[in-house]
């Protein structure tokens, strides 16, 4: 099967679905209205409340949510076929995530920006909000050890690769400092100049990867990792503006223009499915543990429906929102584009021979006994001057489908050695934005909870609190990178995050009651109900499966202890997310009774 049709049946579904679903929850359920005065304006300080252009702050709002999830997670869960996550990411994306994101965000929105937690315990109780303030920071730390993690290991041992990632950071911090003390508020030159060195850093690191200089570039993942965790450390405690928001502000022209260039590569090569619809590996993988059901759901993650996004439209956006109807377009629009990008990502990686696909995302001794032999891996890897043998976590993958897919377009054959660096460059970009950004919200989460025992503690501008803070945090996600694994540590990204989509979508069924809209009640409802039966389920089968049989009995004290400690951490979560449903559903009862009572005698 060729694959236009199927990227020409999602672009019409997501359009349908914005049409006409998002339009009924605008109108019927959560009843926008433009006479309302939004926060942006009433609020207005200049600083974090300021009314912004619907499509600015689209733009924004959608490189915020993009991390890897949706160009991972997809080509990770092409070990099933390219059927089921083709399935769950349009169903998923249209019922579960855009409601969710959009929900959120209105309600957000509606209390004047604040939180997920503060919405959590405004709408269902003060214990709810106390443990989604625990389930957050948890979730980010496991969010930037899934994304480091991806990262080392794309560019372990590869010099090309890590000079040119390498080189955004100070090409960010020049665009910092050019915005902001050499030509101050000339964005549109710091722009340009940005966006050249960045290709100059792709161009430039083939003459390096073939100089002497390339052993100082080719560092083992245990370098990288430490390379990553001091980069999380110092843009975190950096002023916002020198090296996070340039940086982020390049990763949204890369988002936008690479995925662009992406769709238009595949309409004109219509590039040929080779993975099957459904795999022989539906009963359990060895890419990522588990069976289709659940673990097709908890590997795309984002791709579908994603707490992470629950975070950002609680945060920046709904302070930002200049009329309500805009929600609609910013909130539920932007994740329909999410799931676009996860349906490019897993056409890409299903473009890619069996063979070739889990020759890259297993190690050499595990692919020998899946009786599948190699197809074009050995010529690429040449043509691209790369190792790509065992090169788990599903970048490596991504950048060769999409390579073939640009040296596919006539002329262009001849480039797919760069065509894959600026896929590798364009992946990190995303990833990192979400380490940058992931690292600074959890050490405002670690500083707000210090702030309760010791108040100075929980000042945002004093240096040793956010030294302190920051450290804690690098420390925690960069253990996880250390020790782990793909396979333990995406499983337990996608686990904890549907867990906190799950606790958002609790928030915003119990908020639609509250508001006297019970009747619609199931636009939430339905996908959290899925949702949450499906991350249980993956969640036990995950510590009974995996953590308990493989690592704890494993005997070695290195695995025996992180096997209790995920099998500690994924049980809590799942924990967490029962507690604040019973407390939910004890409101719903109370709401319902009440209403009920309220009603005139027939």
């Amino acid at each position: 099967m060729h694959a236009l049709p199927l990227l020409i049946a999602a672009i019409c579904v997501v359009a349908i679905a914005y049409r006409f679903y998002s339009a009924f929850l605008a109108a019927k359920v959560l009843v926008l209205d433009d006479t309302k005065v939004t926060p942006a304006h009433r609020l207005e300080d200049g600083h974090n409340y300021v009314p912004t252009n619907k499509w600015v702050l689209f733009g924004h709002h959608f490189a915020a949510i993009t991390g890897a999830g949706p160009l991972v997670g997809p080509v990770l869960a092409a070990q099933f076929g390219f059927l089921p996550g083709y399935l769950w990411i349009l169903v998923g994306v249209v019922l579960g995530g855009a409601v969710h994101d959009f929900v959120i965000l209105t309600a957000s929105m509606r209390r004047d920006g604040k939180s997920l937690a503060e919405i959590v315990r405004g709408e269902i109780g003060s214990v709810s909000g106390l443990i989604a303030g625990f389930a957050i920071l948890f979730i980010v730390v496991i969010a930037i050890a899934a994304m480091a993690k991806v990262v080392v290991s794309t560019l372990a041992e590869s010099a090309w690769g890590t000079f040119t990632i390498g080189a955004t950071i100070p090409i960010a911090l020049f665009m910092g400092l050019y915005m902001h003390v050499f030509r101050k508020g000339k964005i549109g030159e710091a722009s340009v100049i940005g966006v050249v060195l960045l290709f100059a850093a792709v161009y430039f690191g083939k003459d390096l990867a073939a100089s002497p200089l390339a052993r100082h570039f080719l560092l083992s993942e245990h370098t990288l990792t430490l390379c990553i965790a001091g980069y999380g450390f110092v843009a975190s405690v950096l002023p916002v503006w020198m090296l996070l928001c340039p940086r982020d502000y390049l990763s949204s022209y890369m988002k936008i223009g690479t995925i662009t260039l992406l769709v238009v590569g595949i309409a004109v090569v219509n590039p040929e499915l080779k993975m099957p619809a459904i795999s022989q590996f539906t009963g359990g993988g060895p890419v990522v543990p588990g069976k289709v059901f659940p673990f097709v759901f908890i590997t795309i993650a984002c791709g579908a429906i994603s707490g992470f996004h629950g975070l950002v439209g609680s945060g920046t956006t709904p302070k930002m929102i200049e009329k309500e109807s805009h929600a609609r377009f910013i909130g539920y629009g932007s994740m329909l584009m999410e799931g676009i990008v996860g349906i490019v990502a897993l056409i890409a990686a299903c473009s890619l021979s069996q063979g070739d696909y889990f020759a890259i995302n297993t190690p050499p001794d595990k692919f020998a006994t899946l009786g599948l032999s190699i197809d074009h891996l050995d010529e690429l890897q040449d043509r691209i001057g790369e190792h790509l043998h065992g090169r788990a976590g599903g970048a490596v993958s991504l950048a060769v489908g999409i390579s073939q897919i640009f040296a596919g377009i006539p002329g262009f054959k001849h480039l797919i050695a760069y065509w894959y660096h600026f896929a590798i460059m364009f992946e990190a970009l995303f990833i990192l934005t979400t380490v940058d950004t992931g690292t600074r919200v959890a050490r405002f989460l670690v500083q707000e909870f210090a702030g309760r025992v010791h108040p100075k503690l929980g000042k945002t501008d004093w240096l040793p609190g956010a030294l302190l803070s920051t450290g804690l945090v690098c420390g925690a996600w960069s253990y996880f990178v250390w020790t782990g694994s793909i396979a333990t540590i995406w499983p337990m990204l996608g686990i904890s995050n549907q867990l906190l989509a799950c606790i958002a979508l609790l928030a915003a069924t119990t908020m639609i009651i509250n508001r006297g809209k019970g009747r619609y009640a199931w636009v939430t409802l339905v996908p959290f109900s899925f949702v949450a039966v499906a991350t249980q389920t993956a969640g036990f089968q995950l510590i009974t499966g995996n953590f308990i049989p493989k690592m704890i009995k494993s005997g070695k004290p290195a695995l025996v202890f992180q096997g209790w400690l995920l099998t500690f951490l994924c049980a809590t979560a799942m924990a967490a997310m029962v507690i604040i449903f019973f407390e939910a559903a004890t409101r719903w009862l109370r709401l319902v009774r009440k209403s009920a009572t309220a009603a005139p005698a027939e």
